[in-house]
């Protein structure tokens, strides 16, 4: 059996045109829930939950809610910070931004911070072949301009090629001229090359998946889908499916009235898109004119129905290779997007709208019954004529942060889960600041709401209830042109926040680039909102509640 097994491995990496040295081995663990099994992990690229699996009446998202129904799903999930590269270093190292000390896209962990080891070093340090197609790590300086292969990487990551023309000219306006638009629905056979990236992306997956087909090892695929980031670029029939007319503004389109003004966003990015700024909107709040407003809306949404599209090739694709009963799949993203919300578009916020996103993890023979090799369990779901009212396998409210998301994998897969880090632990290599939330795979939504009843002041300010923290830079206590993605030199505020079942308590306070350090004595500005009266976090008040007790379990936690 052992010469069998290494004759497979021999003529997988013969596949990939990979030398034997490309894989690292390491003593069997502890067994998990999924062990022994392969890992496909999905990270899409700015999207906020807006799937009919979290509830969104709007959206057609067919193949995701389909994962979703075999999959337990965590309704309060919350990423690091809501911008990219840290973001995706936090969670693929399991660190916090504060201990990546990335807080731009300007560093890179390994050389600014520490030696840390990835979530697919560990996979690939425990025998597993570790691939990485589109964006999984945020390109360039944050990555050391090679995704961190060698080390999270069996073989070079792929990217598109298309990748590069994302911020061309590439939309035609009415004029028929193009332009480097926001709202930007395309004719892909007018598209170079006659694709998109995240298209070549899905066909790269399922090539790699029927390669590992061949192959008894076993795989860790991360996979990185673009869409629904900016620009809005996607097969133009998709708008087919969001009549303009059936698009609203957001709830609250306005910038609330108590909101500190160094909390705002004051969406920069957005505004260097051609079709934006030939509104000359003025600067930093805007608003855009209504009309425009609903056409971001329903090309965002028309974005995520070209993601389920994708998605649902790649899944169906993971039953064509019959893998899958022995494949954990998991589905997140790096952060939310604002969607015309507090007046706010894109991310850089610590509102629920920019730092909540979809997670899901499908283990077979945990959240489902045992698959039967050959099952189809991800059939490709048309999303144009697919209208599903599917409902998720399981439902998680407890908050849970993107951070875990190493531990709880390792858990999954039967690895020995990584120690918490002491303290500091610059010079630690192998360890992680965020829980396993295994524990929570079981939990029923009407125990939560057990537990909620009965809940007061104290209770909420002492008990250990699961928090999510977050946190924002910025480069003044006033909108800068700069607000939105300062460099680490210009950093003079950090926006600490933490989020409950019940609240949303954030504290904007003076921090030094210099040292890394936040100085919780020099508060500029705070923000308090109770989510049973408030949802959409439009009346802080911060200024007229008591929150001492807040501000020391604050303080406690960065502490630890």
């Amino acid at each position: 059996m052992a010469a069998a097994a290494c004759l497979c491995l021999c003529l997988c990496l013969c596949l990939l045109g990979l030398p034997r040295r490309a894989f690292a081995f390491a003593p069997e663990a502890a067994v998990g829930p999924g062990d022994g099994m392969n890992v496909l992990f999905i990270v899409v690229d700015d999207l906020r939950p807006v799937l009919g699996c979290y509830g969104d009446k709007l959206v057609k998202s067919p193949n995701i809610d389909q994962l979703a129904s075999q999959s337990i799903v965590f309704n309060n999930a919350y990423a690091q910070q809501a911008v990219c590269a840290p973001s995706r270093v936090s969670f693929l190292t399991g660190r916090r931004p504060d201990t990546t000390r990335l807080y731009d896209f300007y560093s890179y962990w390994r050389v600014h911070a520490g030696n840390y080891s990835t979530m697919p070093q560990y996979f690939k340090e425990n025998g597993y072949v570790t691939l990485s197609v589109g964006k999984v790590f945020h390109p360039g300086v944050s990555s050391n301009y090679s995704d961190d292969y060698p080390y999270s990487w069996s073989i070079p990551p792929f990217h598109p090629s298309t990748e590069k023309y994302e911020n061309d000219k590439t939309c035609k306006g009415k004029d028929g001229k193009l332009y480097a638009n926001l709202v930007c629905p395309v004719d892909v056979t007018e598209m170079p090359s006659g694709t998109l990236p995240d298209i070549q992306s899905t066909e790269e997956a399922i090539r790699l998946l029927n390669v590992m087909k061949t192959n008894k090892q076993k795989f860790f695929l991360a996979v990185g889908y673009h869409k629904p980031h900016i620009p809005l670029r996607y097969p133009q029939e998709f708008l087919k499916l969001y009549p303009l007319e059936n698009i609203t503004l957001a709830p609250d389109p306005w910038v609330p009235e108590k909101l500190p003004s160094v909390a705002y966003n004051p969406w920069t990015d957005i505004r260097q898109r051609d079709d934006v700024e030939a509104l000359n909107v003025s600067f930093p709040y805007g608003p855009l004119p209504d009309d425009f407003q609903r056409q971001i809306r329903q090309s965002y949404y028309a974005a995520v129905s070209y993601l389920d599209m994708q998605v649902g090739l790649l899944l169906n694709a993971l039953d064509d290779v019959g893998l899958s009963n022995s494949t954990i799949v998991v589905f997140t993203a790096d952060h939310g997007w604002s969607l015309g919300e507090h007046g706010e578009w894109a991310k850089y916020s610590n509102f629920d709208v920019s730092t909540r996103v979809p997670l899901m993890f499908y283990v077979p023979g945990m959240t489902t019954s045992s698959v039967s090799q050959g099952e189809r369990i991800f059939p490709y779901l048309n999303p144009f004529s697919h209208i599903l009212g599917l409902v998720p396998q399981g439902r998680s409210e407890k908050v849970v942060e993107l951070v875990s998301l190493f531990s709880t994998l390792a858990e999954l897969t039967g690895l020995q889960v990584p120690p918490v880090c002491p303290e500091t632990s610059f010079h630690v290599a192998l360890c992680t600041e965020g829980a396993s939330i295994v524990r929570y795979f079981n939990a029923s939504e009407e125990k939560v709401e057990e537990e909620k009843d009965g809940y007061d002041d104290t209770y909420r300010c002492f008990n250990e209830e699961p928090v999510a923290f977050s946190q924002y830079p910025r480069p003044a206590d006033t909108p800068q042109w700069n607000s939105d993605k300062p460099k680490l030199k210009d950093i003079r505020i950090m926006g600490y926040s933490m989020r409950t079942i019940d609240y949303r308590y954030t504290v904007w306070v003076q921090f030094n680039p210099n040292n890394f350090s936040a100085n919780f004595e020099d508060v500029h500005a705070g923000e308090l909102y109770m989510v049973e009266t408030d949802p959409n976090q439009d009346y802080n008040i911060y200024n007229n509640t008591s929150h001492g007790c807040f501000f020391k379990k604050i303080l406690r936690f960065l502490k630890h």
